[in-house]
């Protein structure tokens, strides 16, 4: 039998989205599908999209496919790093870094050519499709978009989230109006939202970084980071979290955009798997460890999101010819080991039973 759901502490962080459960589904770009985001929302928890990347009429169609699906909770999640240079010598150094690479492939030497165009960040466009078609909660990334426009979402009636990877990013976050921040441990897979210097990561894990937050700053503190069973909800919440995010462990549901190669990647994880690297997107992000990855671990040859542009012929033709070296970019945490294959609703439910457990042994 289990533990009475009266064990299940409230939370501001339910309270402040309208959700049963303080679970929410990290809203990752191309793998966080609608129907994942659908079926979090379902289960109690709080679904998640990633729109940094999508233009807004695709943004549009995903946000309505969600909403077709579900009454519950949705986080739409933007970006708020700098715009890229995209000069001649950007491009010209791209080449140069990536030539040793495309010949080891037996490719053509790569050209110096004009970098492509990228979605820009966060922008007055999106905010004013976001104040036209308010979400339940809107997220941000590598930072914040100024007070002014922070305020009008909350205006909207939108709940405002952001990203901290220190306790001074975190009192960042408060000071800028955030109705909540995340609190994204070293462990975590996907990109690293430090932004306090912004080129800088302070590497610290989630239970140091943790309380810390808690109580460096008022308003409610969802943790980040290496957390994928019940058992990891549970200590988040003893350290004071309010909430959990959770991004790699949602990876295996049928729901999630997963590649068949990430699916078995993650299928084999260990919690040596991964490293933080810098070659794929121009910013750090934990992954699954490569060859390719470590070249350019924390050299990056172009600015985010650059260099993921640039790159792609390169990881065609290592996934043609089965150059596990050079894996496309399998973005995962450190405790992918305990992720399960299971239906979203099934892991929201079993996540939420587990951690009853564990706080009542606690």
């Amino acid at each position: 039998m289990s533990p009475p759901a009266a064990r299940w502490p409230a939370t501001r962080v339910a309270r402040l989205f309208g959700i049963e459960l303080p679970i929410l589904q990290a809203p990752m770009a191309r793998a966080a599908t609608p129907a994942l985001a659908a079926a979090v929302a379902n289960a109690g928890g709080l679904g998640g999209l990633g729109s940094a990347t999508l233009s807004l009429a695709a943004l549009a169609t995903e946000v309505a496919a969600v909403r077709a699906a579900t009454n519950g909770g949705l986080n739409l999640n933007f970006f708020c790093h700098a715009p890229p240079r995209a000069d001649a010598a950007t491009a010209a150094a791209a080449a140069a870094a990536l030539a040793p690479h495309h010949a080891a492939l037996g490719l053509a030497p790569p050209e110096a050519a004009a970098l492509p165009a990228v979605p820009p960040p966060f922008d007055a466009a999106r905010l004013d499709w976001l104040l036209a078609h308010p979400p339940r909660v809107a997220s941000f990334h590598f930072g914040l978009p100024p007070a002014a426009a922070i305020a009008r979402l909350r205006a909207a009636g939108v709940r405002v989230l952001a990203t901290a990877t220190t306790l001074a990013e975190a009192r960042a976050v408060e000071d800028a109006g955030c109705d909540a921040v995340i609190a994204q441990g070293w462990e975590a897979g996907g990109h690293r939202g430090a932004f306090l210097p912004e080129a800088a990561d302070r590497g610290v894990g989630l239970f140091a970084l943790l309380p810390q937050v808690v109580d460096g700053v008022a308003i409610p503190v969802i943790a980040a980071g290496g957390i994928a069973d019940g058992r990891a909800i549970a200590a988040a919440l003893m350290l004071g979290a309010e909430g959990v995010q959770i991004g790699t462990g949602f990876l295996l549901c049928p729901e999630a955009a997963t590649s068949p190669a990430a699916r078995a990647a993650l299928a084999a994880a260990t919690d040596a798997d991964t490293h933080l690297t810098a070659a794929y997107s121009g910013r750090p992000a934990r992954a699954r460890a490569t060859a390719f990855g470590a070249a350019f671990q924390s050299a990056p040859f172009a600015d985010y999101p650059l260099p993921r542009a640039v790159t792609g012929p390169l990881l065609a033709a290592a996934a043609a010819a089965g150059r596990e070296d050079y894996a496309s970019f399998h973005l995962q945490g450190q405790a992918a080991a305990l992720a399960r294959t299971l239906p979203a609703a099934d892991l929201v439910a079993r996540l939420a039973a587990e951690a009853r457990v564990a706080l009542t042994r606690s």
